[in-house]
């Protein structure tokens, strides 16, 4: 067994894994331009400055951070966001609002390796910049609903809450941003009991925590009883019930406009990153635990960088995850690739030839692969079969003398002789 081998976390994808990834990346690609989302590509290295505000304790740990020669501290990125934020602040700073933006490509986190999470990993990733109006929550939500419904994807469903209803009871508690940022990490991690201590070794009112657990027992699929449920909860914290209003009026917008998304509302739910001040969001299917991606809203993060104030929602679909949901759904992917086709030259001879024949198939869009083993024929034609090729040319002497070739259906094990100004229209014909 050889030494080498992937470090890891990472990984190799063989043919078919590859072919899976990019057909997740080419339907991410074609939902970004079926609603205006326009693709910029940002550095894979970026300064540790820029990813590591806001971006949370667990992924400032977890990142892949280095001093490079000029003795500058820089990480791989962890995340797309704080790039796109950067970009915005500067170069496009004038541009006109809203932006709608979609990047993908790889990022890096040191976690440990199991089902589904990786330290190499993949992303599609939707920012929608410029807009405080709900309807840009809606787009965001809508988009990835979509993006679920085109991959084919069953039972899905998206967990859905708001960061404004834990912000708004912590801000009244006069609990500063620093120590909420604490209790907003284990929430993530569902640590409920140990948010609820370390409130309590903060000095929150006994008001405070009784509000928060309720809250956290806030939850269900009937999103209109739970919001109901938690105004009720709520009733004493201003700015938490108009978080709970903001995220109705999102929902109503989203399931009026047509998107059928079933929803889980938890009135509890953060995500690890710090910089959500809105609606957050993760999507699932019912048969994969883990969540398919994640979003929300960040008013902040654009200013923090230097621009100027500007308010942003987005989403981030893990494509790695995608892949993996497609293939335990058993999820075949479509392909534009209908023939692909061998060409077999029978002697030393007629290899030229083989090659120009296959440069004009090609000129057809044909995928054509040239026998290049100096195989026998009936080897070369057994070892495209197993390959699943759907034809075979097969070049003779006898019958190139006249033009023409012998062109093999792989499935059909019929063949028939053909002019070859005539192959590329038999071989694209049934």
């Amino acid at each position: 067994m050889s030494k080498f081998q992937p470090v890891r976390g990472m990984r190799d994808f063989l043919a078919e894994e590859a072919k899976t990834m990019r057909y997740v990346e080419q339907t991410a690609r074609e939902t970004a331009r079926l609603y205006g989302y326009e693709e910029v590509i940002t550095p894979i290295v970026e300064s540790y400055e820029l990813l590591a505000a806001k971006s949370g304790e667990e992924i400032r740990h977890r990142m892949y951070a280095f001093e490079d020669l000029g003795g500058r501290k820089v990480a791989l990125r962890a995340e797309f966001t704080p790039s796109v934020a950067r970009l915005v602040a500067t170069t496009l700073k004038r541009a006109s609002k809203p932006l709608r933006l979609f990047c993908t490509g790889s990022l890096y986190r040191y976690d440990e390796p199991q089902y589904g999470r990786f330290r190499e990993f993949w992303q599609a990733n939707y920012e929608l910049i410029g807009s405080t109006q709900p309807e840009a929550d809606a787009e965001i939500l809508a988009l990835s609903y979509d993006l679920k419904e085109k991959l084919g994807l069953r039972n899905c469903y998206f967990k859905i809450g708001h960061v404004g209803i834990l912000r708004g009871i912590l801000n009244q508690e006069n609990i500063i941003e620093e120590q909420q940022n604490r209790i907003m990490q284990l929430l993530d991690k569902k640590q409920w009991d140990e948010a609820l201590t370390t409130l309590q070794e903060l000095g929150a009112s006994q008001k405070c925590r009784k509000t928060m657990k309720n809250i956290f027992e806030a939850q269900g699929k009937d999103v209109y009883k739970v919001f109901k449920r938690a105004k009720g909860v709520l009733k004493d914290y201003e700015a938490a019930v108009a978080a709970v209003d903001n995220l109705r009026e999102i929902i109503d917008l989203t399931k009026e406009g047509g998107a059928k998304i079933e929803l889980l509302a938890e009135m509890g739910f953060a995500r690890g990153l710090e910089y959500y001040t809105g609606m957050i969001f993760e999507p699932y299917v019912s048969d994969f635990e883990t969540a398919l991606g994640g979003g929300g809203r960040y008013d902040k993060l654009v200013e923090l960088f230097g621009g100027e104030p500007t308010p942003a929602v987005g989403v981030a679909h893990g494509m790695d995850r995608l892949s993996l949901a497609m293939e335990k759904q058993k999820i075949s992917i479509l392909t534009s690739e209908k023939k692909r086709v061998v060409v077999v030259p029978i002697g030393e001879k007629l290899k030229a030839k083989a090659l120009e024949l296959s440069r004009m198939l090609r000129k057809a869009e044909i995928s054509v692969e040239v026998e290049i083993m100096g195989h026998t024929v009936s080897k070369a034609l057994q070892i495209a079969s197993k390959r699943g090729f759907t034809n075979a040319v097969i070049l003779g002497a006898e019958e190139l003398r006249e033009d023409k070739v012998v062109l093999r259906d792989m499935e059909k094990r019929e063949q028939k002789t053909v002019e070859i100004k005539h192959l590329a229209k038999e071989i694209l014909k049934d």
